[in-house]
């Protein structure tokens, strides 16, 4: 089970955005790291023509972290640890601080 996944609203922790927060927009559990909202950004430069018809330009977009350099946010406005509990025969998310079930992200 994924510790964080896409729609998480997180919190980066070390790096130069820390203190940002922002939803995660995609996961790459494979290497380990999250693509966060406003975060890390970088700019493309494009030629037109690229990818359909669009516009040529500098584009603008977020660069991926690491997933151990973001915490989860609680409903509090937090950064929190996680853990996984086993209730029944399901699998749920817990905030360490709080004790609160994770919420189910809205994508």
């Amino acid at each position: 089970m994924q510790r964080i996944k896409k729609g998480d609203l997180v919190q980066v922790i070390s790096g130069a955005d820390r203190g940002k927060q922002g939803r995660v927009i995609a996961v790459d559990a494979e290497q380990g790291r999250v693509r966060v909202e406003k975060v890390r950004l970088q700019k493309r430069h494009l030629k037109p023509g690229r990818k359909g018809a669009r516009q040529g330009g500098i584009i603008e977009q977020e660069g991926y972290v690491h997933a151990s350099n973001v915490m989860l946010v609680n409903a509090e406005g937090q950064p929190s640890r996680l853990r996984v509990e086993g209730q029944g025969e399901r699998r749920a998310r817990v905030f360490v601080r709080g004790g609160e079930a994770v919420p189910e992200p809205a994508i």
